[in-house]
C-alpha cells in the first residue's frame, strides 16, 4: 500500500505568547512492512529545530521562538509503503527490554474494574496469548462505545474503562493496561490510519496497541476496529501510554486564550494529484535536515 499523510496543526493565541518550546512526534521510521520515503516538516516560524530520538527510539524534533507569536502552523506530511504483515512489528527499533511495559504508568495504573476484566481472561492467557489478546480486543469493542466527546487527551484508561466509552486512544490504553494485568508487555502506538470508508480527511491521527506475543514478538491491536494491524496503518510512535506517543507537546509563557485546530489526510498515494519529492526542511529558517528517516 502506498500512503501519503498531511498532518497540519495550527495554535492561535487571543494575546500573543512571548516563548513557547515544543517537542514533535510525527516523523515514522521504517520497519519491516513500512518503508519512508519522502517525509518533510515545515515549522511556520523562524526557529532552530533539532532531531533527536527520545528513550523509545521515537524520532523528535523540538523547536522554541523567543519573539511575540500569536499563531503558529506545523505540517508534516510525506510518502509511506506498507505492507501486511499479519500484524506483527519486525525491525522496529528497540531502545529498551520488552519487560519494561509491564510497567504502569499514570493513564494505564489498572483499577479493580480493570483487574477483574483482566481476570476472566486470565487461564486462557496461560494456555494462548496470542488467542486470548485477540479474545480481549473483542471483548473491548463489544464492550465499550466509540464516542468522541466522552474523554479529553488527559483521561485514563480506569476512567474510560468506567465510562464504556472512549475514542481511539482510551481503547488502547484499556487494552494495554489489561496486558499487562495478565503478564503481558504492551504499549501505545500513535499514528495514522488509511480509512476503507473512503474518508481521507480526519481530525486527528490514530491509536492502537502492541502487545509481546511469546513465539511471536509484537503484534499491533486495534480494539476501536477490532483488527489486528494491517497495511493500512503507518507507525509513527509508540509508549507506555499517550503522553509518549503525543504528535505535539510543549509549553509556553504569556499569552492566553490558545486554540488549536488540527487537520488530517491520509490518503493512497495515486489519489494525489501532483505528488512531488518531498525533502524533510524547515520553513523560513535556514536548518534543514537529510531526507534518511530510518
Amino acid at each position: 500500500m502506498h500512503i501519503h499523510v498531511t498532518h497540519e496543526t495550527i495554535y492561535t493565541y487571543r494575546s500573543p505568547v512571548n516563548h513557547l518550546i515544543q517537542i514533535l512526534r510525527l516523523t515514522p521510521r521504517g520497519h519491516v512492512g513500512q518503508y519512508v520515503g519522502n517525509w518533510r516538516l515545515e515549522i511556520g516560524a523562524e526557529c532552530r529545530v533539532i532531531r533527536d530520538e527520545d528513550s523509545f527510539g521515537n524520532i523528535t524534533h523540538a523547536f522554541s521562538i523567543d519573539r511575540e507569536t500569536a499563531s503558529l502552523r506545523v505540517i508534516a506530511e510525506g510518502d509511506i509503503e506498507t505492507e501486511d504483515t499479519n500484524g506483527v512489528v519486525h525491525g522496529a527499533v528497540e531502545r529498551l527490554p520488552r519487560e519494561f511495559y509491564l510497567r504502569s504508568s499514570t493513564l494505564t495504573e489498572a483499577d479493580a474494574a480493570l483487574r477483574n476484566l483482566a481476570t476472566s481472561h486470565a487461564d486462557a492467557a496461560s494456555r494462548d496469548q496470542l488467542a486470548a489478546l485477540h479474545a480481549l480486543m473483542l471483548d473491548l469493542h463489544q464492550t465499550m462505545t466509540f464516542n468522541t466527546s466522552a474523554t479529553t487527551p488527559a483521561t485514563s484508561a480506569r476512567e474510560a474503562f468506567a465510562a464504556r466509552q472512549g475514542v481511539c486512544q482510551d481503547f488502547a490504553q484499556i487494552f494495554v493496561t489489561i496486558s499487562r494485568a495478565l503478564g503481558i508487555p504492551a504499549r501505545f502506538v500513535g499514528g495514522y490510519l488509511l480509512r476503507s470508508d473512503d474518508s481521507a480527511q480526519q481530525t486527528a491521527g490514530h491509536a492502537w496497541a502492541e502487545a509481546y506475543v511469546n513465539g511471536l514478538g509484537w503484534v499491533g491491536f486495534d480494539a476501536a476496529n477490532c483488527v489486528c494491524v494491517t497495511g493500512d496503518y503507518v507507525r509513527v510512535a509508540a509508549g507506555l501510554d499517550s503522553l509518549d506517543a503525543t504528535p505535539v507537546r510543549g509549553a509556553q509563557r504569556g499569552g492566553d486564550g490558545e486554540a488549536m485546530s488540527v487537520r488530517v489526510k491520509v490518503e493512497p498515494l495515486q489519489a494525489v494529484r501532483s505528488p512531488r519529492p518531498i525533502p524533510v526542511t524547515q520553513s523560513q529558517s535556514q536548518a534543514s535536515f537529510p531526507p534518511s528517516l530510518s
